[in-house]
């Protein structure tokens, strides 16, 4: 079975313009998610819609393609480049280009799912550590998600999930355990082209989470646990955070 790893990046962000192009220990952000994805992937590629990112990712020796700048999503952007590039590979795997920290075993997590031959779609979650406390779990920028027995997701959202009766908040963390979402996909290539062809959904729209439009199709997607931490930046304070912990990330 063949792999392709996408990173989709672009340039213009609310929140962080020019965000794949910041320095982090003498590297950009996206050379950093390149080249860490590049020593579990034989394929890696970077799809963007800016000739900066292009120049900066060419200019280290990695590959990268242009693609539209209207897409709706990082998914999209993801099929438009697997096509352009020409690949035969049977399974996508969607890098998120703002985790300059990811782990190799974590894309080597996303491949055995595959040995599955009913596996479409496949992502990452984590237990939440219950030291973070329960702010860290209340946050909506932190997708939380259930299970079933067949390791397949039930749910996202970005409310605690599941909610635990008869017990106050402060105890819900010690009577039950709660999974947060890490943002990596991996799809068969068929069931990417089909995925981005549907239209949004009720449950995509009201949470904002592009994987309810899947679930509400029909498409299962089944989950393997990480324990690696990783920090995604969104934001300049974000990245001041990621710097300080550089050295803990590069000596792992």
């Amino acid at each position: 079975m063949k792999f392709i790893g996408i990173i989709p990046a672009r340039y213009a962000s609310s929140r962080f313009p020019g965000k794949p192009l910041a320095m982090i220990g003498g590297r950009t952000m996206i050379e950093r998610v390149y080249r860490r994805a590049s020593e579990e992937l034989d394929e890696v590629v970077v799809a963007t819609d800016d000739s900066r990112i292009f120049d900066a990712v060419t200019a280290f020796g990695g590959k990268a393609v242009m693609t539209s700048a209207s897409h709706r999503s990082g998914t999209d952007r993801v099929r438009e480049a697997y096509a352009n590039v020409g690949s035969d590979a049977d399974v996508v795997i969607n890098i998120q280009g703002d985790e300059p920290f990811i782990a190799p075993k974590q894309i080597a997590q996303l491949k055995t799912c595959f040995d599955d031959p009913e596996v479409e779609i496949a992502t990452l979650a984590r237990v939440f550590d219950k030291s973070l406390g329960f702010e860290a779990l209340f946050n909506a920028n932190t997708p939380k998600l259930v299970l079933d027995r067949n390791m397949n997701a039930i749910y996202f959202s970005r409310s605690i999930i599941p909610y635990v009766r008869n017990c106050s908040w402060e105890q819900w963390t010690d009577n039950a355990v709660f999974h947060t979402h890490v943002g990596l996909y991996a799809y068969r290539a068929a069931t990417l082209d089909a995925i981005t062809r549907l239209q949004q959904t009720p449950l995509e729209l009201a949470e904002s989470l592009e994987q309810l439009r899947w679930i509400e199709n029909g498409y299962k997607i089944r989950v393997a646990i990480t324990d690696c931490r990783t920090i995604g930046i969104d934001t300049p304070e974000d990245l001041a955070e990621a710097i300080s912990h550089i050295d803990e990330f590069d000596n792992a």
